[in-house]
């Protein structure tokens, strides 16, 4: 009599990517980092709250962790490019005397609500071990 298991193939590991745990967390982190920073400073202060988190985790795992690299940078970017949107629709608002507001204002949340879900899918996807490339996003930082 054969085992029934003898010729069943191990499983699948959980990372096929071959990026360590602890890179993918840090990836995860420095996409989240950019949630924390704009609860924290609740969107204002020019926005800067959004991107120090990766740029904080960029500037300290560039060196020892590539996929923390890429991935940090590529949240960054994505941050800076949405402080750059707001920036510009806040003075469309001023600039207009206030009643620009009432077009800003919606375009605001609509673009912040989809900036909400890109990261959290970033995040996601990031803690999987895979690269994850924000639809749109000025790539400055290379």
């Amino acid at each position: 009599m054969t085992d029934p298991h003898e010729d069943t193939p191990p499983p699948p590991s959980e990372n096929t990517s071959g990026i360590s745990a602890e890179q993918r967390q840090w990836a995860m982190f420095a996409h989240l980092s950019a949630l924390l920073g704009g609860l924290i400073t609740t969107g204002w202060a020019g926005g800067i709250g959004c991107f120090l988190g990766p740029l904080i985790i960029w500037l300290v795992k560039k060196e020892t962790m590539p996929f923390v690299d890429d991935q940090a940078k590529e949240a960054l970017n994505f941050n800076i490019t949405l402080a750059g949107l707001f920036l510009i629709l806040f003075m469309v608002g001023i600039l207009t005397l206030g009643i620009g507001f009432i077009i800003v204002i919606p375009i605001m949340l609509i673009v912040g609500i989809a900036a909400l879900v890109f990261i959290i899918i970033a995040a996601i996807k990031a803690n999987e071990g895979v690269a994850y490339r924000y639809p749109v996003a000025l790539r400055l930082i290379k």
